[in-house]
């Protein structure tokens, strides 16, 4: 049996009084302990550790150096282990503040409904607020403390100062229309499409137009004349539903009609639009428990 599983919370919290008092004595009040008890206590963790860890210093007792480094280290883990079950018992009176989440259109039908759920199905009584917008909206609003962290694409390295971004999956561009759009049927040709169709474009100032820019040179096409830029997912989907337009947009925000079959992604190799989706957090800063159990329901949904 090696010397970590043979250590117990009792020693660990019989070493920080002892430190702390300076005393046999007074460490086994503040522990409603005998003596003797804390005594053979301190004798266990040094045979554990193969080492003094207290010495006599006149009437009382001290750490030696060999205990002080133990010190730092085991009261950091009973500290931990403290905060620990604080967290636990914060989160499951509810008392907490809400989890504030942004997400952006490429997840807010997919990756966010699933973690809510199973954020739910834990059990935590702390509410979630969930925020819609563009990218610098919701970072903005993250950066002023506004919210706990944004799900999303990876942001331009402009925009990372003072965040720190976790990848949990990717997402690529595609060109998608309503199932009943001339284009939908196979081996439809896309260059003459763009010409014909108003086509839904991401802004200038959007973190997948460069990644459209370079699918046109790519594949030889023209910028379509008649084009709408917008980011608006709500009226994306309006818009192809309703009028025979293609629509250029990241796979996840319409990966419910694609799979659906409602909507039909058109024949254009789009590999290269693909890019890292996760959640981006301020950097430093620490999380509520409530928080984190949000970002590890995140984590088991992408990873099955």
């Amino acid at each position: 049996m090696n010397a970590i599983s043979r250590i117990r919370l009792r020693h660990l919290e019989v070493l920080v009084e002892v430190a702390r008092h300076r005393s046999v004595s007074r460490a086994a009040e503040a522990l409603n302990l005998s003596q003797p008890a804390v005594t053979r206590t301190m004798r266990e963790l040094e045979a554990i550790c193969g080492t003094s860890l207290v010495e006599r210093d006149g009437r009382g007792i001290r750490l030696t150096a060999s205990g002080e480094i133990f010190l730092r280290h085991g009261g950091a883990s009973l500290a931990a282990l403290r905060g620990g079950l604080s967290a636990l018992a914060d989160i499951g009176t509810g008392d907490g503040p809400p989890v504030r989440i942004g997400a952006l259109p490429t997840v807010a039908t997919t990756l966010v409904p699933d973690a809510v759920a199973l954020f739910l199905r834990l059990g935590p009584a702390n509410r979630l607020r969930i925020a819609s917008g563009d990218q610098d909206l919701l970072l903005d609003r993250l950066r002023r403390g506004g919210l706990d962290l944004v799900v999303g694409r990876l942001p331009a390295p402009e925009d990372m100062d003072g965040l720190a971004f976790e990848p949990l999956t990717r997402d690529r561009v595609e060109f998608v229309v309503h199932h009943a759009h001339p284009l939908a049927a196979q081996g439809a040709s896309l260059s003459q499409g763009l010409a014909d169709y108003v086509v839904l474009i991401p802004p200038k100032n959007s973190i997948i137009r460069p990644m459209v820019d370079r699918l046109f040179v790519e594949h030889g096409l023209s910028e379509p004349p008649r084009r709408v830029e917008t980011v608006s997912d709500s009226f994306g989907r309006a818009f192809v539903r309703r009028y025979m337009a293609i629509w250029i947009i990241s796979r996840g925000v319409v990966l419910p009609e694609i799979e659906s079959g409602e909507f039909r992604t058109l024949a254009i190799d789009t590999r290269n639009t693909s890019g890292a989706v996760g959640l981006t957090t301020r950097a430093g800063v620490e999380r509520t428990p409530a928080a984190e159990l949000f970002i590890e329901s995140l984590r088991k949904v992408v990873g099955g």
